[in-house]
């Protein structure tokens, strides 16, 4: 498989590319295109019925599985390798945990509900906890979080696709990493631009 990774992409070592399920896949934008078609899938699946206990590693885990099972083998495990961003892969699940635990302290501290849910994306995101599709998985879970527990619409992320190179995800990738640096202006104005 010939892949050609966008700013900001991780790339997939040799041996998770070895859990892809579909052979006749050789490019990324081949790649793309089904992965997309499986998240258009998990977004009718987990948006139109109400969801319970988004805020948990089982979920978590289920919403990967769901957007990119049909894919890949590792859908829905946690990464095993090291990458060049997120946190140690032996601590993924730690972190994950206590990124639910802070959350629904923030939940109950009453937060803004857009702000609580772009700080959520942005430490998920952060974390890595998969070894591909973090930043379409936390976007998801952020939008869930919005809809089905604090009850809010959707992020509108840019109004683009952010998979695809261009303008709207250096601009995304700059607010993460003003984030990163506890600014979350620039975060909290994309998702709502």
């Amino acid at each position: 498989m010939k892949i050609d990774y966008p700013e900001g992409a991780t790339p997939i070592d040799p041996e998770e590319a070895k859990g892809l399920k579909l052979p006749h896949i050789t490019t990324r934008d081949q790649l793309n295109k089904w992965e997309q078609a499986n998240i258009l899938q998990a977004e009718a699946k987990f948006f139109p019925r109400a969801q319970k206990k988004i805020l948990t590693e089982e979920f978590i885990l289920r919403l990967h599985k769901g957007m990119f099972g049909t894919v890949w083998k590792w859908a829905g495990k946690y990464r095993t390798s090291e990458k060049n961003i997120g946190v140690a892969s032996w601590d993924v699940a730690v972190k994950v945990k206590g990124l639910c635990e802070d959350t629904q302290a923030w939940i109950k501290a009453r937060d803004p509900a857009d702000d609580l849910a772009a700080r959520f994306h942005h430490r998920l995101v952060s974390l890595h906890p998969f070894s591909n599709g973090n930043g379409r998985h936390s976007r998801m879970m952020a939008d869930l979080l919005l809809v089905h527990v604090l009850g809010r619409p959707r992020f509108t992320w840019g109004r683009v696709d952010l998979a695809n190179a261009g303008e709207a995800r250096a601009e995304y990738f700059a607010a993460l990493r003003e984030a990163d640096n506890r600014n979350y202006g620039p975060l909290f104005s994309f998702v709502r631009c």
